[in-house]
């Protein structure tokens, strides 16, 4: 047993949306292997959430942690700026071989967000070298959610999402209603009336569009139509609007596809990657781009593309990506993530009738149960930690997003607790939203 420091934690860890104040439970990991991890008392929890839909091959992977302890020997960080090195080179390449052909320009980020921020400043900068600097709103749906930092949240929804807080303190967007077409159903014409409307009347100064394709997450763990997601082409194509994709928990796999774009076969201008890009060893993201725009962005003003991370490129994260993409090319993930929503299907579909379940949705490796009112997150997550396996709701979603490697046996072990912790809230009148996320 591991000796874990909860008193310090408690008065000087800051957990992700929690209080000082009141500290929310947490529960110590000390090791990881598979779909497993081990708590400091010996517990071992089933994790159905991939570390934040990140970790897709499991914990340990030995190719994974072979390239990064080559690279960390070799070389384990040098500045991006003047220098280049194999691993971002070789990554590149095979970010490219798997992304939409039109994009052919590759930008390391940090994490998600940054990737966000990076993938807003090249829209501004973008219309500023094609003579039309007017173009500087960013317009998205509600019900989205894109990130933490500040740009990033100025296109999160603005009054349910979770930054509706600083909404004086951050750039006015514009924002369309969400999309209300369900996941395999065409939409029609009124679903995107009024984003119609407002590229019609705005289009001058609006510079790009970002949404998260097909599955909204954070947000609103909801799918939508992917005649929405084409309409959304048609009409940045026709106003002359840069249609960016935040694919940052929608890539590599996850709903069934290697991009969620391609369930509508439309191409963006720039996508956003991150989580599942290194498997959820490391922290790694990047924003890609077409020619067009990257030639934009060389004729605006600075001539250059103002961005530049001090970890831009790390070779450690780069080594770890390598490896991540290349069990994502040579193996079978299309079948495991097919399993995996097809045992979803069955496992969660009689959470229909538990007493207020408001709906049950899966989508690829994704299976939620919303409920109709907001869940105390805290008291359900020590609930399934009772159970043996790791989930974490937020607002009135309980859902999973297992590893592609989850084994059909750990599969129905967390299908099993989502539905007795369902039924456990669902007799839990005032149950009362701690946290988000």
């Amino acid at each position: 047993m591991n000796n874990i420091d909860y008193s310090f934690d408690q008065q000087h860890l800051w957990h992700p949306y929690s209080s000082m104040q009141a500290p929310a439970t947490v529960f110590g990991v000390t090791s990881a292997s598979g779909v497993t991890l081990t708590l400091d008392n010996g517990q071992q929890l089933i994790d159905g959430t991939s570390s934040w839909w990140a970790c897709i091959h499991g914990y340990s992977h030995p190719q994974i942690l072979a390239s990064m302890q080559q690279q960390l020997s070799q070389l384990s960080h040098v500045m991006f700026g003047g220098i280049t090195h194999e691993p971002a080179i070789e990554l590149g390449k095979q970010l490219l071989a798997l992304a939409p052909d039109n994009l052919s320009k590759v930008f390391f980020a940090d994490s998600g967000s940054i990737s966000v921020e990076v993938a807003m400043k090249m829209a501004l900068q973008y219309w500023q070298g094609r003579a039309a600097s007017d173009k500087s709103k960013i317009l998205t749906v509600r019900r989205g959610y894109h990130g933490d930092t500040f740009a990033a949240m100025s296109v999160c929804d603005p009054t349910e999402g979770m930054h509706s807080m600083f909404g004086a303190n951050v750039a006015q967007q514009l924002f369309a209603p969400a999309p209300q077409t369900p996941f395999g159903e065409d939409c029609s014409a009124n679903d995107t009336a009024e984003l119609a409307q407002l590229l019609a009347k705005q289009h001058h100064e609006i510079a790009a569009l970002i949404i998260e394709p097909i599955m909204q997450g954070a947000g609103a763990m909801w799918f939508y139509s992917a005649d929405y997601l084409k309409r959304l082409r048609e009409l940045c194509d026709k106003y002359q609007v840069l249609l960016i994709l935040d694919e940052i928990a929608t890539g590599f796999g996850r709903t069934g596809k290697m991009f969620a774009c391609e369930h509508a076969a439309i191409q963006p201008d720039i996508m956003c990657v991150g989580k599942a890009l290194t498997g959820g060893y490391i922290s790694l993201a990047a924003t890609l781009c077409s020619d067009e725009v990257a030639s934009g962005i060389s004729n605006s003003p600075a001539g250059v593309f103002m961005h530049g991370p001090t970890f831009m490129a790390n070779p450690l994260a780069c080594a770890a990506a390598r490896a991540s993409l290349k069990l994502i090319a040579t193996g079978n993930w299309q079948q495991q993530v097919s399993a995996i929503e097809a045992q979803m299907h069955r496992e969660l579909a009689p959470a229909r009738d538990i007493k207020q379940v408001k709906s049950v949705r899966v989508l690829g490796a994704v299976g939620v149960i919303e409920m109709h009112h907001t869940v105390d997150t805290g008291k359900l997550q020590q609930e399934f930690v009772k159970r043996g396996v790791w989930v974490r709701p937020f607002s009135r979603f309980i859902y999973i997003m297992p590893p592609y490697v989850i084994s059909a046996e750990q599969l129905t072990a967390l299908t099993t607790a989502m539905l007795d912790v369902a039924a456990i809230s669902a007799d839990d009148d005032t149950a009362q939203f701690i946290s988000h996320g």
